[in-house]
């Protein structure tokens, strides 16, 4: 550097120096900082104006950083001495008044009683005030989480324990609650160091520690000023430290011998192997002689990017249609025989028959179009190990209050929110125990209680019925909508739009919360769980007259008129309900408006008017204790002696299907309106516009309690010995089962198969099969509880015993037995779901007889299909039918030759055998007593005096 700019950069250092004196002097004659604001040595948070200096460098420094050389901490404030205030002194009789946070690294943590004497940190004996830092071993965490799971006060922060480098974990007494709970809990190395060193390494000697809290250090934020660029030689560096060609080119020469320039060149095919310079392997090794030593460079960079103008201009041309047309070439007749029978191509032959084979092998052997990359998500890495074949526990859920010592009647997942499942308690009472504990029954709240995997101790949502719940489903169409049967018989409707986003939440957002209010202003109902009361419920003398056992949405492509003829749903929400009880009968539900023009009416629109007081939402009031069904299916027997009393239904048609629309699904506004359940309330119509869907089959099958599979159609017809439009008789029924049907469920896969438990047995039926199931199952020594197929493989089935355990079943494995067993809980399950979380992950809910709810993950081999598993269990499915079609024809033949052998045996006796007429012979018989009975009608008028011999009767 020249002389001239060493006077200058001098100088401005000067004028920067007096500019710092005067900046001093200002803040030392400005207010004094309260005492409590002084930070203090080891806190974990800097307050406001105790960082470091975050301004501008001065003009001496500039170049410095112009010139491109680092700092030890680069661009760090650092602390002068004219930064530096004298402490302010603490008058005599007042303390420190310290508004220290929580220190970095560390989170507040709730122990209970039993946690404190597990970890010998008992409050205000192991740990005090005065002693409040306690170590723990991180062996001794990590062994109550095997043991108490979920429970143990650790399992908020369980990553991080795990995480946490150290042996041991440090603890921090908080008597006075200053951050929320009565521990926080250090985890990371920093944190903890800070808690066990508050004065760090200066403080250890005693004056030095001393000194540093007595001394009081203000600093004070200088913004920056824009200035004037000014050349420190900086550009002159950047461009010496440009790269420069300074070495001359390495130049090589190849050459070759004059006559082979353009020269024929011969290929030909030869194996890598046959010779040892055909391929050469360059395979990476570690050298250990390889050594270089790191050069410490001083660069620089100026990124100022060069601006490019460009342009291109493409011809535009016509598009025109364009044809050819060509004619094949043949070979004649005689240029056919010639080339058969040419050497050449004999020879070709014999040499491309091995490869030919070869290649036909290698396509047998492997699938050549197999693509790899679409299967790379079904390697071992994903949830869980292919070798992995039990049921792992994933979760479990109960509330003491609410779900202890009762029973769990259903299970639902919630269709479009992850990690949240619903579950309906009841009572563990019989008819004659509720009649006795009325007044306790009556006091103890029915609810359904909504849970997130985000919060496993207490229930996100409860829902409140007029009585136990023992069937719910949540509306395909808009999960806000959850309809429920109760132990009364009434249908209850919920909607659950207002508190939507509190299931959306992430982990500990709904708790744990500051909130920013006054000290004794708090609301106690702030972190309960909030109780949703139902907003409609149907009349008491329309609903059934016993428990309803089974309740299901109508698809949202179809609906059924008064007269049980399906017809098209043109706003595609689903509307309607099916409900089954034991009083015999199957109701159907419509939730829209019984009368007036078909028309929309929104959310907006059904809230007005006066609000209700305790904030239910007015979406089903024109419902409320005036809800009556639409269509009753009674099922009589075929016989006298009763009738049968359902308990679970099923229907063919299923949501999403909507395969039975065929082209009406065109010109369909299918738009919703923005809000949830916007066009949710579409009022029926006179039903002209409507198309009725021919293809969708009205026949379904039902469950009894007696055992018996019916099969029966729900449209009523007009009988023909009473004259009265009702339900016609079943078109056959079966007893099979020893007890009643618990599950009636069809298949994911196979809409016309049907898997049904009851009893001790399951059996499997197909649609198209009327003399029986086509597979039984064997009596099992345990009585089975609950079933549900698997959402994934159209194999594999699950069932529930009233043991505690789960059978899996697998019917490409073997069908005599299940293929594997596994217990879940010590009491009886009542209930079982799976569900498909995601394509790698799924999880079964399984419910039980205490009020827990067990959720367990599915191993690999149970979730991912095999290969061409649909069709082996298509075709196994096909010979079962024609086993029992082969076994039907048996039972013809028995029959047949049982007669035979009758009419012989009574032939040797002598009996006249029963003689077979033709159809001729029965009509002219019945033409003979047609007339009998005409004559005889005759004489009876002419003796009453209403008829002449020459009058004719009327014709009938």
């Amino acid at each position: 550097m020249s002389e001239p700019e060493k006077k200058e950069v001098s100088d401005k250092e000067k004028e920067t120096a007096k500019q710092d004196e005067k900046e001093k002097d200002t803040a030392q004659g400005g207010k004094k900082t309260p005492l409590g604001d002084k930070a203090k040595p080891g806190s974990g948070k800097a307050k406001p104006g105790s960082g470091k200096r975050s301004g501008t460098p001065s003009k001496g420094n500039k170049g410095a950083a112009d010139k491109g050389r680092a700092t030890p901490k680069g661009n760090a404030k650092a602390k002068t001495k004219e930064d530096v205030k004298a402490p302010t002194p603490v008058p005599a009789g007042e303390t420190e008044e310290e508004d220290e946070g929580l220190p970095e690294g560390c989170t507040p943590l709730f122990m209970s009683t039993k946690s404190q004497e597990i970890y010998s940190c008992v409050c205000d004996t192991d740990v005090t005030e005065d002693n409040p830092i306690k170590v723990i071993m991180k062996s001794d965490i990590m062994e109550d989480f095997r043991m108490r799971a979920a429970v143990c006060d650790f399992h908020p922060v369980k990553q991080d324990v795990q995480d946490f480098p150290s042996d041991e974990i440090v603890i921090v007494y908080d008597p006075d609650f200053k951050f929320g709970q009565n521990f926080y809990i250090a985890l990371t190395e920093e944190a903890k160091d800070k808690i066990l060193n508050p004065l760090g390494p200066e403080g250890e000697g005693g004056e030095g520690g001393a000194a540093a809290q007595e001394e009081e250090v203000v600093y004070k934020y200088t913004p920056p000023e824009s200035k004037e660029w000014v050349s420190q030689g900086s550009e002159k560096e950047i461009k010496e430290e440009n790269v420069v060609e300074n070495r001359r080119r390495i130049k090589i020469s190849a050459r070759r011998i004059r006559k082979e320039f353009g020269a024929p060149c011969n290929f030909k095919d030869r194996n890598v192997a046959d010779a040892k310079d055909a391929y050469i392997e360059c395979t990476a090794y570690d050298d250990r002689t390889y050594d270089l030593k790191r050069v410490e460079l001083d660069k620089g960079v100026q990124a100022v990017p060069e601006l490019i103008e460009q342009g291109t201009n493409t011809d535009w041309r016509y598009p025109r249609n364009a044809n050819t047309q060509y004619y094949p070439r043949e070979y004649s007749e005689t240029e056919k025989e010639t080339v058969e029978k040419s050497t050449d191509l004999q020879t070709f032959a014999k040499d491309m028959v091995p490869r030919f084979e070869l290649a036909l092998q290698q396509n047998e052997i492997m699938d050549v179009f197999y693509i790899d990359w679409l299967h790379l998500g079904d390697a071992d890495g994903s949830f869980g190990n292919k070798a992995d074949n039990h049921l792992k526990e994933y979760q479990s859920f109960t509330d003491l209050q609410f779900s202890k010592d009762r029973t769990i009647t259903a299970i639902q997942w919630h269709p479009t929110i992850k990690g949240v499942v619903a579950v309906a308690v009841a009572e563990k009472l019989s008819f004659d125990e509720r009649i006795d504990h009325c007044a306790k029954v009556i006091m103890t709240p029915s609810l359904i209680l909504i849970w997130s995997f985000t919060d496993p101790i207490h229930p996100q949502l409860l829902l409140e019925a007029p009585d136990d719940i023992y069937s719910f489903q949540f509306s395909p169409s808009d999960p806000n909508i959850i309809c429920g049967g109760c132990y009364n018989g009434q249908v209850v409707l919920w909607d659950i739009s207002a508190h939507a986003d509190r299931l959306k939440q992430q982990r500990g957002n709904n708790r744990n919360k500051k909130s920013n209010v006054l000290p004794g202003f708090e609301d106690p109902n702030a972190l309960k769980t909030p109780v949703v009361r139902y907003c409609a419920v149907s009349s008491i003398e329309n609903s059934h007259r016993a428990a309803i056992t089974d309740i299901q949405w109508v698809p949202d492509h179809m609906e059924l008129n008064r007269m049980g003829v399906p017809q098209e749903n043109r706003s595609l929400q689903c509307c309607q309900i099916m409900t089954c009880a034991t009083d015999y009968s199957v109701l159907v539900w419509d939730t829209r408006p019984a009368k007036g023009p078909g028309q929309i009416i929104t959310t907006k629109e059904s809230d007005k008017g006066p609000k209700n007081p305790i904030g239910v939402p007015n979406t089903f009031k024109h419902l409320d204790l005036s809800w009556k069904p639409i269509l009753k299916v009674t099922l009589h027997k075929s016989e006298p002696g009763g009738d049968h009393s359902p308990t679970k239904f099923t229907i063919q048609e299923k949501q999403g299907d909507r395969g039975s629309l065929g082209k009406a699904m065109d010109g369909v506004d299918t738009s919703k309106d923005p809000a949830m359940g916007g066009g949710y309330y579409t009022k029926p119509g006179s039903g002209k516009d409507k198309r009725t869907l021919q293809s969708v089959k009205t026949h379904f099958y039902v469950g009894t309690e007696d055992g018996e599979i019916v099969y029966v159609d729900w449209m009523p017809q007009k009988d023909q010995d009473t004259g009265k439009i009702q339900t016609p008789k079943p078109d056959f029924y079966h007893s099979i089962h020893d007890g009643p049907i618990s599950t009636l469920q069809r298949s994911p896969f196979f809409k016309d198969v049907v898997l049904c438990i009851g009893g001790w047995t399951y059996t499997l039926w197909k649609e198209s099969v009327n003399s029986g199931p086509i597979l039984q199952s064997s009596a099992s020594t345990v009585k089975l509880s609950a079933g549900h197929w698997s959402p994934s493989r159209p194999g594999v089935f699950y069932i529930a015993k009233v043991d505690g355990s789960v059978d899996v079943w697998d019917l490409l494995d073997k069908t005599h037995e299940p293929c594997m067993t596994q217990n879940v809980s010590p009491v009886p399950i009542t209930s079982l779901y799976p569900f498909p979380v995601s394509q790698k992950q799924h999880l079964m809910a399984v419910g039980d007889s205490a009020g827990t709810l067990h959720i367990l993950e599915i191993p690999w081999s149970l979730r991912q299909p095999t290969a061409n598993e649909y069709t082996g269990i298509s075709n196994y499915f096909e010979r079962e039918v024609k086993r029992r079609a082969f076994v039907v024809s048996r039972w013809d033949f028995r029959e047949l030759e049982k007669r035979e052998i009758e009419q012989e045996h009574k032939r040797k006796m002598g009996i006249a055998p029963n003689i077979q007429l033709s159809e001729e012979e029965i009509e002219y018989r019945q033409k003979q007593e047609y007339a009998a009975y005409v004559d005889e009608e005759n004489s009876f008028l002419r003796e009453l005096g209403l008829k002449d011999d020459d009058e004719p009767l009327p014709e009938t």
